[in-house]
Parts: structure tokens; C-alpha cells; sequence
């Protein structure tokens, strides 16, 4: 039988334990002052007085820039129409300080492109492409106009022969319009805003402009089938297109800061250099040199094209003068009493060579060879007809003193379809489907007039302002 024992005498020390303590406190508590909480009020300093500003009448305005006001530097123009994307890649910085370490060189270039590049950005701004293609001509031809390439290529902007037909630049007996400054920059600026639409993108347009914009088609294409990025960085492409791009970029951030690089530009004036007068009738070039009081030098400068030493009428033909010496050639023409043209056409006879046909107009054969772009292996013999002096002084050092190219034969296969640019060493095997200059040379276009003296009705046509 189970026992209960009372659990009281616990329950009573477990009591006691617990309520001891707490009286203790209690205790303590009623003795101390009751304590009460209360929000303690923030203290708020003195108000200070508010210091005032005296504005002065004389305080200089702020300075602003106003981008409808064209800079009187043509290197700021420039700056202010950059549109293209950069690229920053070990090539960019590899050709900057190629130009870095040749600043004779850059000062060479930019002396030659004074004369050129205000035209070349006023074309820019009217088409609204970007003006780092300004600076284009220093990557092709160092801004030289008679520039020749071993593809064949010529001029400023390094046309071959088949894409100067294509962008219909004549080149005949009389003159070659890639050489022409007006022209070639027009055709070169169509050409760039061709394969811009082509491929929505300029770093493609200008690989085109090298390579051809076939050959980048079939580079884009195999890279899309192989799933791989198809921008410029990433195609497969040859050396000289590898290294095109970076080398407009080297001289765009050289010219976007200067004064990073330890480069002074020499500034050149934002306005025309050049204005066109066209001439309506056949002249010869010393005698346009001499009417614009320049020296031939200096006159072929700006009119590169001719081959031979006349300029030839061939209704609305144009030569470029110093904006400053227009005036001065229309009152020298005005004033000119004498035959504008000191050449003739003569045709062999039987019985005659070159020798006997020099020495009977007063020149050496070299002089005459050079005059009718005559290469020594040519064959001519009766019925050829050349370009020889009306008078014997024509044929003097003093009037023949042009730039005047010998003709070279050359022969190769057509260019490949879509190879329109290429200078690379494929390219040279291919220098398009133009007439050899050596067989052209034998036969002028047209026969000049011995002795007559032209209208003097010419019209002077003034490129616009700069903006």
C-alpha cells in the first residue's frame, strides 16, 4: 500500500525563498524618490545671421562655346564633326607612336593638306559623314596628289583605274581625274557612302574602301556561319586591311588632343583655299601658271591631273587657282594678247621618226617622248599623231617644266569582282581593264589649233563660304 507524504513542508520553503528577496527590494525601491521619464527637450542654439553676397557690375561672364559659330582653326572643325566610333587596341597604339616618333613627317603632311582639306570637309558636312575621313588621304597617299601605287593606284585618294572609271573619272591621253583634286574627292566621298549603306557601319566601310567591299562581304559571311562576331576587329583579313583602321584612329586621337601627345598642329584657316575658273578654250599650262603669277610648280599643286601641257577645252573644263590670284588671273587674261596655246597636232609622215620630227619643232626626242607619254619600247612611225610646239621656244625647259608622268605599259588580268580598292600584293597582278597609257599615248583626243588666238570669255565660279 502506497504511502502519501504531505508535500507542505516544500511548497513552504519554496515560498520563502522566492518572496524574500523580492520584499528586500521592494524595499529599496520605496526608500529612493520616485523617478519619472519625460522627453528631454532639444537645445536650440542662437540663430546666426545669414551672410549676404555683394555682387559685383564688373564680374567677368561665364564662358560659353557656341557651336553655331564656325572656329576660326580648321583643326577644331574637324574635333567638333568627329562621328565615328573608337577602337582602342594594341595596332592604334603601335601606329601612334609610329607618327609620334616622325613628327617631321606629320609636319610635312599637314603643310601639303592645307591647301586640300577645307574643301575635303566642306564636301563632309554637306553629306553629313563624319570628318575623320578628313584625315583619310594621310593613311592613302600622305595627302600627295601624284601618288602612285604599285596596284596601280593614283592620286590623293588612291583610286584604281577600274573604280575611277566606275565613279566615271576620266582617264585618257589629256588627263587622269584621279589626280584631280575636285574630282577624285567627290567620287571618293560617293564611294565611302556606298558601302557605308552597304554595311551600316564605318570601320566595315573603310575596310571595304582598302580591301574591297566584296572581299569584307565574304569575311562577314564566314564568320556568321561560323557563329563568330562579324565586326572589323574580328574578321580575317589581310595585313594592310588589318593595319587600315587603326592608323585613321592613331591620327584621330592625335589630333583630338594634341597637347597629350607633345604635338603642335599648325593651325590652318577655316576658310576656302581654292576657287575654280573655268576656261573656254585651250591653254597652256605655263601660260596659266604666268597669267595666275604662280610658279608651274605651284599651279600644278592644285592641278594634278593634266598629262600633257595644255589644258584642254572640253566645254566647261576648269583649273583651280589661289582664292587670292583669281582676280589676278582674270585681269592678266583680259590684258593677254597673245595665243593662249603653244602646241599643235602633227601626224608622221613617211620617212619620219621621232628624231627627225623632234629636231624639225626645236625640242629634244626625250622632250618630245615626254610630252606625248611616249615609253621607249613604244613603236611609232607614219600616220601616229603627236603633240609637238607650234613655235620653237615651246619646247624650252621654262614652258616644259611640268609634272608630266611617262607612260608605263602595263598588262595584266582584269580586277577581280569586288578587289575595286585593294593595293595589297594580289592587287598588283590585278590593275584593272584600262587601255594601257603607252597605247593611248600615240594618238591625242583632239588636235589643238596652232597660233589662234582663243575667246578670252571666261567665268569665274566661287565655292561657297565656309561655314
Amino acid at each position: 500500500m502506497f504511502k502519501f507524504k504531505p508535500a507542505l513542508p516544500g511548497i513552504f520553503a519554496c515560498l520563502a525563498f522566492c518572496l524574500i528577496p523580492a520584499a528586500a527590494l521592494a524595499s529599496e525601491a520605496s526608500d529612493s524618490p520616485a523617478v519619472v521619464a519625460a522627453p528631454v527637450a532639444a537645445e536650440v542654439p542662437a540663430a546666426e545671421p545669414v551672410q549676404t553676397i555683394e555682387l559685383k557690375a564688373d564680374l567677368p561672364p561665364l564662358a560659353t562655346i557656341d557651336l553655331t559659330q564656325s572656329p576660326d582653326d580648321l583643326w577644331e572643325r574637324i574635333r567638333r564633326g568627329f562621328g565615328m566610333p573608337d577602337i582602342d587596341s594594341l595596332l592604334v597604339q603601335q601606329q601612334q607612336a609610329w607618327y609620334l616618333a616622325r613628327p617631321e613627317y606629320l609636319r610635312r603632311v599637314v603643310e601639303r593638306s592645307r591647301r586640300y582639306m577645307h574643301h575635303i570637309v566642306e564636301e563632309l558636312e554637306k553629306r553629313g559623314m563624319p570628318t575623320e575621313l578628313a584625315l583619310l588621304p594621310i593613311v592613302e597617299s600622305a595627302y600627295n596628289p601624284m601618288a602612285y601605287s604599285r596596284a596601280h593606284a593614283s592620286g590623293m585618294w588612291q583610286f584604281i583605274p577600274s573604280t575611277g572609271k566606275t565613279y566615271q573619272l576620266d582617264q585618257n591621253w589629256w588627263l587622269d581625274q584621279r589626280r584631280d583634286i575636285i574630282a577624285s574627292t567627290s567620287a571618293a566621298l560617293d564611294y565611302l557612302q556606298s558601302i557605308y549603306e552597304m554595311h551600316g557601319d564605318w570601320h566595315l566601310a573603310l575596310a571595304s574602301y582598302n580591301w574591297g567591299e566584296n572581299a569584307v562581304a565574304r569575311a562577314i559571311n564566314k564568320n556568321k556561319a561560323k557563329g563568330l562576331p562579324t565586326d572589323y576587329l574580328s574578321l580575317s583579313m589581310p595585313n594592310e586591311t588589318r593595319w587600315y583602321v587603326p592608323k585613321l584612329q592613331a591620327l584621330k586621337n592625335i589630333v583630338a588632343r594634341p597637347q597629350l601627345f607633345n604635338v603642335s598642329l599648325d593651325p590652318i584657316p577655316n576658310r576656302p583655299y581654292f576657287q575654280t575658273v573655268e576656261v573656254s578654250a585651250h591653254m597652256d599650262v605655263a601660260i596659266a601658271a604666268r597669267l595666275a603669277e604662280m610658279t608651274i610648280e605651284e599651279f600644278l599643286v592644285l592641278n594634278p591631273a593634266y598629262n600633257r601641257p595644255v589644258i584642254p577645252d572640253k566645254g566647261g573644263a576648269s583649273i583651280v587657282l589661289p582664292a587670292e590670284k583669281v582676280d589676278v588671273f582674270l585681269s592678266n587674261l583680259e590684258a593677254h594678247d597673245k595665243p593662249l596655246t603653244s602646241w599643235q597636232a602633227y601626224t608622221i609622215k613617211k620617212g619620219e621618226s621621232l628624231d627627225s620630227v623632234a629636231k624639225k619643232h626645236g625640242m629634244t626626242v626625250a622632250r618630245l617622248r615626254q610630252v606625248n607619254g611616249i615609253n621607249p619600247k613604244m613603236r611609232i612611225g607614219p600616220g601616229h599623231t603627236l603633240l609637238v610646239p607650234a613655235r620653237g621656244e615651246a619646247g624650252t625647259d621654262n614652258l616644259l617644266a611640268v609634272n608630266l608622268p611617262v607612260a608605263k605599259p602595263t598588262v595584266g588580268k582584269p580586277v577581280a569582282k569586288g578587289s575595286r580598292r585593294t593595293k595589297t600584293s594580289s592587287a598588283s597582278k590585278t590593275p584593272g581593264a584600262r587601255k594601257p597609257a603607252a597605247q593611248a599615248a600615240a594618238k591625242p583626243q583632239a588636235k589643238i589649233p596652232a597660233r589662234k588666238t582663243p575667246a578670252k570669255k571666261v567665268a569665274a565660279r566661287r565655292p561657297a563660304a565656309a561655314n
